[in-house]
Parts: C-alpha cells; sequence; structure tokens
C-alpha cells in the first residue's frame, strides 16, 4: 500500500507537518517545539500510522527518519515520492552517514538533518519550505519570456520552459530546475557562488546555503551522462559552480 492512497500530488492540509520516527522522545521533543511555535504537527511511528494520514489529507510537509526499525525509511521515500510532491526533510541516524543522506536526496527529499540536530534550526528549514509552498500558490504576473539557449546538443525554450535533449526528448523541470539551470545559461563558463544561485532561485531569504547543493544535484542528474563525475555542471572549490558548456542563445 503506498502512503499516499490513490493519489497525493498536491498538500490539502496547509502547513500541516508529519513527523515520522520511531523514537518517541524524538517524536515528543519535536512536537512539543512546534507546537510551542504554532506549527500544526502530528508524529507517528511508522508506515501504516503515516497512511492513515494521507489518507485524511495530503500534509504540508514530512520529516522522516531513515532509520524506522522494521520500515526502511528509504523504501518509505521512495513509495512517497512515486505518488506525492509533498516536502520531505530526511533524518539520518546519530552518526554521519553520507551514503543514506545521498540516495535520500537522490530519491526526492528536499532536505536532510543530521541527528542531533538544533530544534531551532530544523524548525527554519520546515518554515523556509512552508513559505516557499505559500510563494509558490500566488499567481505571478509577468511578461512572457522569449527566445532560448542551446547548448551541447540540448535546447531549453524559454517561451514553453521546454528543456530537449540531445535525442529530442522532452526533460521535466521543476520550477527550481528552471530558475537554476537558467542562472547557468545566462552566465555560462563563469564560476557562481552559492550566494549567486540561491539569489537567482528565490530562496535566499528562505533557506540555508546547504540547499543550493540539493538543487545542483538534481539537475546533474537530469543533465549529466555521470552525476557522480559531472562534466556539465562541475563544482568549483570554495566559490561554488561552473557551468562547463559554451552557451548559445537565440
Amino acid at each position: 500500500m503506498s502512503p499516499a492512497g490513490d493519489e497525493c500530488s498536491a498538500p490539502q492540509n496547509n502547513g500541516h507537518v508529519i513527523v515520522v520516527d520511531d523514537d518517541e522522545s524524538i517524536r515528543r521533543l519535536v512536537t512539543d517545539y512546534f507546537e510551542e511555535q504554532n506549527i500544526p504537527v502530528s508524529a507517528v511511528s511508522n508506515r501504516n500510522d503515516l497512511n492513515r494520514h494521507f489518507v485524511k489529507a495530503c500534509p504540508s510537509l514530512i520529516i522522516l527518519d531513515l532509520r524506522l526499525g522494521d520500515d526502511n525509511g528509504l523504501d518509505l521515500l521512495k513509495d512517497i515520492r512515486s505518488h506525492s510532491n509533498v516536502p520531505v526533510i530526511i533524518m539520518t541516524g546519530h552518526y554521519v552517514d553520507e551514503s543514506d543522506r545521498v540516495v535520500g536526496l537522490e530519491l526526492g527529499a528536499d532536505d536532510f538533518i543530521i541527528k542531533p540536530f538544533s530544534l531551532r534550526e530544523l524548525l527554519a528549514r520546515v518554515r523556509a519550505i512552508l513559505r516557499r509552498q505559500e510563494i509558490g500558490r500566488v499567481p505571478r504576473v509577468r511578461e512572457r519570456e522569449k527566445g532560448g539557449y542551446r547548448f551541447g546538443g540540448w535546447q531549453l525554450d524559454r517561451r514553453s520552459r521546454r528543456l530537449v535533449d540531445t535525442q529530442g526528448a522532452t526533460i521535466s523541470l521543476s520550477k527550481s530546475d528552471y530558475a537554476l539551470l537558467l542562472a547557468f545559461l545566462e552566465a555560462p563558463q563563469r564560476s557562481l557562488t552559492r550566494e549567486h544561485l540561491l539569489q537567482a532561485t528565490r530562496t535566499h531569504e528562505d533557506i540555508f546555503d546547504r540547499s543550493i547543493d540539493v538543487q545542483i544535484l538534481r539537475l546533474r542528474r537530469k543533465l549529466e551522462r555521470e552525476p557522480q563525475a559531472p562534466s556539465v555542471i562541475q563544482t568549483v572549490r570554495g566559490v561554488g559552480y561552473v557551468f562547463a558548456l559554451p552557451v548559445e542563445s537565440y
């Protein structure tokens, strides 16, 4: 059974957060703190209890521990992503487990936090995501974009926001994917700081530096033949990132 029931593509329970953790002390700690901060919150310990919440309504955000005893947190994340785009913050164990974090981000997690964590930091990350959701629901009136870019056999049309790969296949882009790619295409072969990229994707006021690395990882998975050895979006140590291909505008 999927945690999303038949389909759960968008949050219906505005502002509501679900904490999924089999550690009762963590559940109580987070829920008590969030309630003090006027964040609607529920806590569950396993997949079945989460399923029941999805049957009622899509939450606005899920905080998911990847160590769930009998349940595998990564499998649960995969199930969530197969039916829902609800934001997910993953919690890794009490030790640093980079492989879990990387796999979790590749499966579609929006951010991560490592135990033991600061409740203030966790709350800030949650509020940042909820703010971005609210902003995304506000319709924007803007001039129709024109033209586009070609790079390495790829093409991005700004009018339709359609990205086409070297084989002519359309590659889906989220709003943040599109904004990030556009920032790179407007300044190809130049080192761009994380600060610049955060501003370009309109998340600078809302989230920590680490989130841009999550977005970069997702975009690399769409553009790179080998995301673990990127040749298109390259890391510039101590600075940020560079879009390595020449770009032609039209």
